[in-house]
């Protein structure tokens, strides 16, 4: 399947697309000139893939958690070309998406994804694992100090992973062994979940697809 995919909830955003050929992939390490630089970023993606937007199978965007501006960007460019080329729009929710990619990088039986929110408070989810599944047990935004609390009360080995984790690894010495940066993370991680759905049949209609920002905007304030 040829899917274009655009990840851009917090850190960097990125753009994939998939062809028979492989995956082809580049970032934008500075998240704060996303709204200038995401229309170029996927159209010298699509050029280097050799992709035309009518040739698309689908188009996958993350859905959030993460920052307001950046997911409204994101998301508002996926639902151009998705409406431009008549293909199918697939959101995928950010910190789901995280916590499978960390299966492959780490065996803990609790699995944590973690995106900064408003200072000093992250999104979180917290999953169980059981095999190749996982189950959620919850999903919220905390403090940092309340964060900590919850996840030492499991006792059982886990892995904390997530976009600038760095104050969350800080904030106890007893978690930081478990903390890991998800620089793994990126616009190719949802190219196989978005080609899971797309083949099962996906019919969400781009009107039904919005962001997940979890909070409201705070004009002059973190986002």
């Amino acid at each position: 399947m040829k899917i274009l995919a655009i990840e851009c909830t917090h850190g960097f955003a990125s753009v994939a697309v998939s062809t028979a050929e492989g995956v082809f992939e580049r970032r934008l390490e500075e998240w704060q000139k996303t709204a200038e630089a995401m229309v170029p970023l996927v159209s010298k993606v699509m050029d280097e893939a050799g992709v035309q937007p009518s040739g698309l199978d689908g188009i996958a965007v993350s859905s959030g958690p993460g920052s307001f501006t950046a997911l409204r960007i994101g998301m508002s460019v996926a639902k151009g070309i998705a409406y431009g080329a008549g293909c199918p729009l697939v959101p995928l929710p950010t910190l789901q998406v995280m916590a499978r990619m960390a299966m492959e990088h780490h065996g803990a039986s609790r699995i944590v994804t973690v995106i900064p929110s408003r200072v000093g408070e992250y999104f979180y989810l917290i999953c169980k694992r059981e095999g190749d599944c996982l189950t959620e047990i919850e999903s919220s935004r905390a403090l940092v100090a309340s964060l900590v609390s919850r996840l030492l009360s499991f006792g059982a080995p886990l892995v904390i992973a997530g976009r600038s984790i760095a104050e969350l690894a800080a904030a106890e010495l007893q978690l930081a062994p478990c903390c890991i940066e998800a620089s793994w993370f990126s616009a190719s991680s949802l190219i196989e979940p978005a080609r899971q759905t797309l083949t099962g049949g996906f019919g969400e209609t781009l009107a039904g697809v919005v962001p997940d920002y979890r909070q409201a905007f705070v004009p002059g304030g973190r986002s």
